[in-house]
């Protein structure tokens, strides 16, 4: 996804909002989604999420690997 990198805040490492409908299937592992004000979200395999435009971060807390899969489409901020 050429300039995802430019979505990513530098003061809040991992934080980023994507101009995109995000499809994302945690396949192993488990990883925390957190959200604008701090909410978090455990997911598990088998979890799907789905976003639009949404400030978030993924973080792995647990000492194993993750692996999730995901399918971004390209979005305008207005919803079209």
């Amino acid at each position: 996804l050429p300039g995802l990198i430019d979505c990513f805040e530098p003061d809040n490492p991992g934080m980023h909002t994507t101009p995109t409908v995000d499809y994302g299937i945690l396949l192993t592992g488990e990883l925390w989604l957190e959200l604008d004000g701090g909410e978090e979200r455990k997911i598990s395999p088998g979890d799907v999420v789905i976003q639009n435009a949404t400030r978030h971060a993924w973080r792995n807390k647990s000492n194993e690997n993750a692996r999730m899969i995901f399918v971004m489409l390209g979005a305008n901020s207005d919803g079209n």
